[in-house]
């Protein structure tokens, strides 16, 4: 169905903005100082007039339609331009009192979170971060519903990104094999496949799926370990290596973060996977709006490496 840009009240819009970028009438209804019904009366106008249901019903809050993805984009960028001629509306650090949510894993978060709350400290007192645990499997469902903010994270499986997520590399994972400083295994040089495949290991799942990405990579090529233990955090794994002999492939730049370094011995894995990357991801519909678009400015340019 087709309608009329004449025909369309404009105002319309802004509530179609308000609605994608809040994910909740209720919300919406306060980002425009208006009742809800206002908002609700406001939404059924708009699916009269284009004839789709744009939002549905999710958990809490409501989701775009995909007929409403494709409109937000030209929509979206639309009205920041309006609003940029109009009000000159720029993000100001110094002054803002607003909260950010991120989604991630201990392991990016050891990595972040100290570095970050420093620079917004001095650059955003006024700000506010809140992580949430990162289960991978969850990352486009955690944006459509608009949980968090950002995600910092691997994908599972990139070429099955819904079309709706944005996403920015960040940095490469570099994996080395762990075990505590007296493990038999660390005099060794070098671990041959055979002894590492056979030796107890233990790994991280996020998700809580019996079968990590290392085996995944292993089964690929025909291979696969022993597997004795899997855990839901990268810190855990590290314990469970240092105060066993259960090995593990973990994260590299990790170790630096672990008050236990001294205690933890890292060999080369005789196996190596394809390479991971941590990216960064966002929903479109967060593209154009100031705070955002800055906090994403800020990850990038402080943790984005050209390996």
């Amino acid at each position: 169905m087709s309608v009329s840009f004449r025909a369309l009240d404009l105002n319309l819009l802004k509530v179609f903005e308000a609605l994608m970028t809040e994910g909740s009438v209720t919300r919406a209804a306060s980002a425009l100082t208006m009742t809800q019904p206002a908002v609700s009366n406001a939404l059924a106008r708009l699916r009269a007039a284009l004839g789709d249901p744009l939002f549905v019903r999710s958990g809490t809050g409501i989701r775009p339609t995909q007929r409403a993805v494709v409109l937000w984009e030209p929509i979206g960028e639309a009205l920041e331009s309006v609003r940029g001629a109009l009000d000159e509306q720029v993000f100001d650090p110094a002054r803002a009192q607003t909260e950010f949510a991120l989604s991630m894993s201990d392991y990016v978060s050891s990595l972040v979170m100290p570095n970050l709350l420093q620079h917004l400290g001095q650059v955003a007192p006024k700000a506010r971060v809140h992580t949430v645990p990162n289960t991978v499997v969850e990352i486009a469902d955690q944006l459509e519903d608009n949980r968090v903010d950002c995600v910092l994270s691997v994908y599972v499986n990139e070429a099955q990104q819904p079309a709706a997520i944005r996403s920015r590399s960040l940095w490469t994972v570099d994996y080395a094999c762990f075990m505590r400083r007296g493990h038999p295994l660390a005099a060794r040089k070098r671990l041959s496949t055979r002894t590492f495949l056979n030796a107890g290991h233990v790994d991280v799942s996020l998700a809580g799926k019996t079968m990590p990405s290392y085996d995944l990579f292993l089964a690929s090529r025909g291979l696969s370990r022993n597997l004795v233990a899997t855990v839901n955090h990268y810190s855990a794994a590290y314990e469970v290596a240092r105060q066993s002999d259960l090995i593990a492939v973990l994260p590299s730049d990790l170790r630096s973060q672990s008050r236990h370094a001294p205690l933890l011995h890292a060999m080369p894995l005789p196996l190596k996977a394809p390479p991971r990357i941590v990216s960064l991801f966002w929903h479109q519909r967060n593209d154009t709006v100031p705070a955002q678009r800055w906090l994403r400015e800020t990850l990038v340019g402080m943790f984005a490496r050209s390996d």
